[in-house]
């Protein structure tokens, strides 16, 4: 039972998602700095490393464990700092970031990637889980916004290029508590994984365009 309490608890610290708690005045804060050293004592002293799921996920950088102190709404000056911070961290590759779109829809099905017996390297974007994606593809989430017509709408300028590459590869670049799990920053995708969902949003030849 206690293992099947830290699960969740261990996913909510990586992805920012904190429930609110609520003041007197009805106000939502987020978790004091106290609360989050009692969260990550707890799931240090209950969880142990395994293959390449080591002990170095538990930990919060700057942008968890801001989101984490205001319930996902931090001040509007210290959320821009922070979108700046991680913007001006992504290696944008030189040239074309317009990679193969077919290699792309393969990563946006699949779903592995970065579990304690996943292969190093191997990852998916499980992106059909948050967006409409092609509109040919019937199982899809609604959590994000439908993507459908995505290219054909906004074009492919290398400005939209660098758009997209980066959203995929760092989310919180352009939104500080955004839900978007961060594909490049935490390595489960490389450069030419991001350039091949790049494409397939962007590529005139791609489903998600037609």
């Amino acid at each position: 039972m206690r293992r099947l309490f830290l699960l969740p608890l261990a996913a909510a610290l990586a992805s920012c998602t904190t429930a609110p708690t609520t003041g007197a005045g009805g106000d939502h804060r987020g978790e004091s700095a106290a609360d989050m050293q009692r969260i990550t004592a707890v799931l240090k002293a209950n969880m142990h490393e395994r293959g390449q799921a080591t002990m170095a996920r538990i930990e919060l950088d700057d942008a968890q464990r801001l989101c984490n102190q205001y319930a996902d709404n931090p001040p509007a000056e210290q959320a821009k700092r922070l979108e700046e911070a991680q913007l001006k961290a992504i290696p944008f590759p030189s040239g074309s970031l317009i990679g193969d779109w077919k290699a792309g829809e393969k990563l946006a099905q699949s779903g592995r990637g970065m579990t304690w017996n996943d292969k190093p390297g191997a990852g998916g974007g499980s992106c059909y889980n948050c967006h409409q994606i092609s509109p040919k593809e019937e199982a899809h989430g609604t959590l994000g916004p439908s993507l459908a017509g995505f290219g054909r709408i906004r074009g492919n300028r290398p400005e939209i290029q660098r758009y997209v590459y980066g959203k995929i590869y760092n989310a919180k670049a352009y939104n500080a508590c955004s839900q978007m799990p961060r594909f490049g920053h935490s390595g489960t995708l490389d450069a030419q994984e991001i350039k091949d969902l790049t494409a397939l949003l962007l590529d005139p030849a791609s489903p998600v365009n037609q």
